[in-house]
């Protein structure tokens, strides 16, 4: 399966995650983690004695999973705290050995409060777990993609012909873009610049100052892009990176400089706007960092 035909299966699989809540969701993670794991067994509730707060397991690791799947996980997040705690407490009296403990939340990519993480974190520690964490969509969405193209398809379902979709090699650039423009700008925000000698690299570069200032304010903002990165797989981060460095390389063969920087602004903007141009300068400022944009200086001695 290539990228495109990987970006349309991870929409078909989206599209069944966000229109999914309790059994619906927890139907797709077995049928993730059936393929995933050979020893997982779903437990399904039966009669009046349930499912034990078991609704999954792997019995020769020792490693439960218990699913949670409310409308909206922000509006819910205290009853989370409470079910996952109460869920902990009932698996423990029925099910042993427990090594390990997975609360697994439809969080529709948007995340869990930070007092879920600390609550499982707590248990872990308290009742000496070897592992313990919430695992949320872009985690299910991690395992999947691990899995072989055949399995894949069997859950997203088949997907429509790549060439017959326009601008598909924008669709990820574009879903980042509008997730970062709905962030609001962090007021305490502090930002550590990785790159040894960021300046020297502008210099080496032959990039202006306005084109610094202008990169060094994205580095300010790109907290946004890293809470979008962080809510989704790792396949976004990975395509995300490749369309950069495909666009740079492209638009080198003829450009450099200031001019080789625009020529990147222009191409990865949607619209000539400032709001998009800003947004994409963002996301530059993160490459440029890593050096997946742009080259490094040499050090001396290197040709």
């Amino acid at each position: 399966m290539n990228v495109q035909e990987k970006a349309i299966a991870r929409k078909l699989f989206q599209n069944r995650i966000l229109k999914s809540d309790g059994q619906a969701f927890e139907d797709i993670f077995t049928e993730v983690m059936n393929y995933s794991e050979r020893d997982f067994q779903s437990i399904k509730p039966w009669g009046n004695i349930g499912d034990r707060k078991n609704d999954g397991y792997i019995k020769t690791k020792g490693i439960f999973y218990q699913v949670y799947a409310p409308e909206d996980i922000w509006k819910s997040y205290l009853d989370a705290i409470k079910k996952l705690k109460t869920d902990f407490q009932g698996l423990l009296r029925q099910w042993s050995p427990v090594n390990e403990f997975y609360f697994v939340v439809n969080d529709k990519y948007k995340g869990v409060n930070a007092d879920c993480e600390i609550a499982i974190q707590d248990i872990k520690k308290t009742y000496n777990l070897r592992s313990a964490g919430i695992l949320t969509t872009k985690d299910i969405e991690n395992i999947l993609f691990k899995l072989e193209d055949d399995q894949i398809l069997n859950i997203t379902g088949l997907i429509p012909d790549p060439a017959s979709i326009k601008d598909l090699d924008y669709s990820i650039l574009n879903e980042v873009i509008y997730y970062i423009m709905q962030i609001p700008i962090e007021k305490n925000g502090k930002y550590k610049i990785i790159v040894p000698d960021w300046y020297n690299k502008i210099k080496f570069n032959n990039l202006s100052e306005t084109i610094a200032d202008l990169l060094m304010n994205g580095c300010i903002q790109k907290y946004s892009l890293d809470e979008c990165l962080s809510n989704n797989s790792d396949f976004i981060a990975d395509s995300l990176r490749d369309k950069l460095n495909e666009i740079y390389y492209e638009e080198k063969e003829t450009k450099s400089g200031d001019d080789l920087f625009w020529a990147m602004v222009g191409r990865l903007s949607p619209k000539s706007q400032y709001i998009y141009q800003a947004t994409v300068i963002t996301i530059m400022a993160k490459y440029f960092e890593t050096c997946d944009i742009f080259e490094e200086p040499l050090e001396e001695g290197e040709k």
